[in-house]
């Protein structure tokens, strides 16, 4: 499946953080080339070297966006290394990032997905001849995301097809009467926020999650208990999520990101 005609916007998801000038050079770089780009930044707080919480949030967020949008991704600890850069085709979206696991999730989801490895000769024919080591979201990520956005080229343009990738770091839950995941990342709130998708829990007549020693009872949402309780919940993203009334499940319960999360009946 082709996708669909480029947006004109671009989203950008990093572990960069906003100390530095990381984020703005790159949009800087996606502007030079591209002065008409929307840009937006769905996050820059992924934990510094887990591509995997950056293709959790980028499959659940991506369709929130138009089509024909371009998502920029670049959590890379390979970064200067032999690794690939990949475009990868799906649901009318292109998703642009690092061969490590961070895409995995939207080639799973999505079976018109398609897959591009970006060929060195690519970058010498979009005036890409001096790449830093350290540095590939601003060298290549954004000018390249530019071109694709504008509708200059297209993933066709930037490399050869292939057909796998390298799977993600964090497998999916399993479903064998009860379901098994994790907490994929702690948000704000301090709410955990599990890979766990609701719709695999609709076979259980009375849903409780477990985590750590603990087991949650599943509302609907964080008023149906009172200040200070802890509940489970199905969040605005589809996914399991353990919370603390008013206060943070991640700090109450000593629980962080990888913790093993259960759910079954009653």
């Amino acid at each position: 499946m082709n996708p669909a005609r480029p947006s004109g916007v671009i989203t950008i998801t990093t572990d960069f953080g906003h100390q530095g000038p990381f984020v703005g050079v790159m949009k800087g770089c996606i502007l030079s080339r591209f002065a008409d780009a929307r840009i937006i930044d769905l996050t820059h707080e992924i934990v510094v070297h887990w591509p995997a919480e950056a293709g959790f949030w980028l499959a659940r967020a991506f369709a929130y966006f138009p089509a024909g949008t371009v998502h920029v991704a670049v959590v890379d600890p390979g970064v200067g290394t032999s690794r690939d850069i990949i475009i990868v085709s799906a649901a009318g979206h292109l998703f642009f990032a690092p061969d490590n696991g961070l895409l995995a999730p939207i080639v799973t989801r999505h079976a018109d997905a398609a897959i591009v490895r970006l060929a060195p000769e690519a970058l010498v024919r979009f005036g890409i001849t001096r790449a830093s080591a350290t540095f590939h979201g601003r060298d290549i990520f954004a000018p390249l995301a530019a071109e694709l956005a504008s509708g200059r080229c297209g993933p066709a343009d930037l490399g050869e097809r292939i057909t796998t990738l390298v799977p993600s770091w964090v497998d999916e839950p399993t479903v064998d009467g009860h379901v098994t995941g994790l907490v994929m990342t702690i948000d704000h709130f301090g709410n955990l926020i599990t890979n766990i998708d609701g719709t695999l829990i609709a076979h259980l007549r009375a849903p409780r999650v477990f985590a750590g020693n603990h087991a949650f009872a599943l509302k609907r949402t964080y008023g149906d208990v009172r200040p200070g309780d802890y509940l489970a919940l199905v969040n605005s993203f589809g996914v399991i999520e353990i919370a603390r009334a008013e206060q943070s499940a991640a700090d109450g319960l000593g629980l962080s990101r990888g913790a093993p999360v259960t759910v079954r009946d009653a």
